[in-house]
């Protein structure tokens, strides 16, 4: 039976994700806790019904939320590691309905066959797989095409970043729903870098954001516009990026992404040694 995540839940549900978390078959999207305590900070401190478990046997067996996403609404999970998994994705489409989201998203683990197969038999539509790599301290540096520069901007400036985003990005324009300040606003945190790629007449032609945490950094975007593409500016970008996250000293490794289509960067990652660790699909659904 499914029921809304209570705190007497947590700790069974800490349980469950980290027993989610030993196998890449049983991995998706999930929350980041792994504590009850981060768990009720995550789940439960905010107002409204919006995560919820499977319960056999009174046990914690199966979890699901629907987290606001684009438009739409992201489905956390499914997890479920014993019991019904059909019926508790039929109850988080079910409330999905009721408020209102007209489209969901799911992001399970390429090797996840049991909630691809849920979410398939639901109707949901996979769009692209997007593959993870990570590489140890290492020195990547590569020098921009002559004439170009690449700076670290001190404040992110909107148009221009619209710009380079609308003109660079050929799959999902995510950011481009952001407001000015929400915008600026990302770019302030503290962790968060944007690199800015100019060619010889100072107009800004790439960018690459870094995104820092306590061990790891992630080039969390990368991104060329097409008449300046095919010189290096891309591998220089990433090069910048890579300076810039370990040139501080407790970061360990840098991750970067590809989608499946973006072959050139999948092969450029691999040929400098990174290493692929993980692989999701992102799935859609038109409720």
């Amino acid at each position: 039976m499914h029921r809304p995540v209570a705190q007497h839940h947590l700790s069974q549900l800490a349980e469950l994700l980290t027993w989610m978390d030993q196998a890449p078959e049983r991995r998706a999207l999930a929350p980041e806790a792994r504590t009850p305590e981060g768990l009720w900070w995550e789940l439960l401190a905010g107002e409204g019904e919006q995560a919820w478990v499977w319960l056999e046997g009174g046990r914690v067996q199966g979890y699901g939320a629907l987290v606001p996403f684009w438009g739409g609404a992201a489905l956390e999970g499914p997890i479920v590691r014993e019991g019904d998994g059909r019926a508790l994705l039929r109850h988080l489409l079910r409330k999905a309905r009721q408020q209102g989201y007209t489209t969901l998203y799911a992001f399970p683990e390429a090797c996840n066959r049991q909630a691809r197969r849920l979410l398939e038999q639901a109707g949901f539509a996979a769009q692209h797989t997007t593959y993870f790599y990570r590489i140890g301290r290492a020195d990547l540096a590569y020098p921009p095409p002559s004439g170009y520069r690449i700076e670290r901007e001190a404040a992110c400036d909107p148009w221009v970043y619209r710009e380079l985003y609308s003109r660079a990005e050929d799959g999902w324009s995510l950011r481009l729903g952001w407001t000015d300040e929400e915008l600026r606003q990302h770019f302030l945190q503290a962790g968060v870098e944007l690199l800015v790629a100019r060619d010889p007449a100072g107009q800004p032609v790439g960018m690459a954001e870094l995104e820092l945490g306590e061990a790891e950094a992630e080039v969390a975007y990368l991104g060329v516009v097409p008449e300046a593409r095919g010189r290096g500016l891309g591998r220089a970008l990433l090069g910048a990026a890579a300076e810039a996250a370990f040139g501080h000293p407790a970061i360990r490794s840098l991750r970067v992404r590809a989608h499946d289509h973006e072959k050139a960067a999948q092969a450029l990652y691999q040929r400098l040694g990174f290493q692929q660790e993980s692989a999701v699909v992102t799935y859609a659904l038109e409720l």
